[in-house]
């Protein structure tokens, strides 16, 4: 008769793991419980500290271009006006930000998409090919990130007056200058930006649309330039953001001349309406001009913050 011995318990292998020692589960709890709730107390109370010192500046501003004058001077900090003052913005669109609206776009839309084009190209040049001077001409670029802008004004200046005397188109006071100043000044880290994201993408890729016959050319406008949709969209972002509150740039370089049409924009165009009140205190419509100035860029970062998250992780996660 044969004999069956039963066991308890699941049956152990010979190449099983030895047993681990026991875990002391009131210290686990002390170190990550206790410690862990005072961590999150602390950053929850830092989140809400910074959340707050950045929306009251903001909400603080539109509230104020729906005030009085009177309002403003005598509830300067108070966020409820008695009653709203939509006219405001109004005034202050016909007394001179239509005008400076309409130069920031005309000059944005060049200037961005210049940079976008010029700086993606040399990117991906950079980043994708090995060439004699490769490094060289990377690290020139990137040298310009170290250069402030007010140690080339002189000779920034100097240089557009000298080239609107031969070429009264490239010369101050002129949009086309203006447009390529931008594009010199945002290519430094629009190249190191999209360098680092084309160097994520695969190489297989590229090949297999070479040696289905396409040149490098169009390799790169359809094939590499699509699947870095998130970098461009991230940088573009960026370009516009700094483009549009940039201000020493057009000072220098958009001088109001009397007898000729204003070309200022917008950063610009504001400070000149608060020096041009002199004695006479519109607030109001100051606010709502600057109002006016920062909804644009608000939006826009609203609308693509989940491109701009994907596009600065992206190359992280690849």
């Amino acid at each position: 008769m044969s004999t069956v011995t039963h066991t308890s318990g699941p049956a152990r292998s010979d190449t099983a793991p030895p047993d681990r020692p026991p875990v002391d589960r009131r210290t686990k709890d002390v170190g990550n419980g206790f410690g862990g709730r005072i961590f999150n107390g602390f950053s929850h109370l830092f989140l809400a500290v910074w959340a707050i010192m950045v929306v009251y500046p903001l909400l603080w501003v539109v509230m104020s271009a729906l005030k009085t004058d009177s309002e403003v001077i005598r509830e300067p900090l108070s966020l409820i006006p008695d009653s709203l003052q939509w006219d405001n913005f109004a005034r202050a669109w016909t007394a001179g930000i239509d005008s400076f609206f309409l130069n920031t776009l005309l000059v944005l839309v060049f200037s961005v998409t210049l940079t976008m084009l010029l700086g993606s190209m040399a990117a991906y040049a950079l980043a994708r090919y090995e060439f004699r001077g490769n490094r060289l001409i990377y690290w020139m670029f990137l040298s310009g990130l170290t250069l402030p802008i007010y140690l080339a004004a002189v000779p920034l200046f100097k240089g557009v007056y000298n080239t609107g005397v031969s070429l009264p188109l490239l010369g101050p006071n002129k949009h086309l200058m203006l447009i390529l100043v931008y594009v010199a000044w945002s290519l430094s880290f629009t190249i190191f930006f999209m360098h680092s994201f084309f160097r994520t993408l695969p190489d297989s890729i590229a090949e297999a649309a070479q040696v289905d016959g396409a040149s490098h050319t169009r390799t790169f406008f359809s094939v590499m330039l699509p699947m870095a949709k998130p970098g461009l969209i991230s940088i573009g972002i960026f370009n516009v953001l700094g483009q549009w509150n940039q201000w020493y740039l057009p000072t220098l370089l958009m001088q109001s001349v009397s007898g000729e049409p204003k070309n200022q924009v917008i950063a610009q165009g504001l400070i000149e309406l608060s020096v041009n009140q002199g004695y006479k205190s519109d607030w109001s419509g100051l606010f709502a001009g600057v109002t006016m100035a920062m909804l644009p860029v608000l939006i826009v970062y609203i609308v693509f913050q989940r491109q701009v998250q994907s596009g600065l992780t992206a190359g992280v996660g690849k």
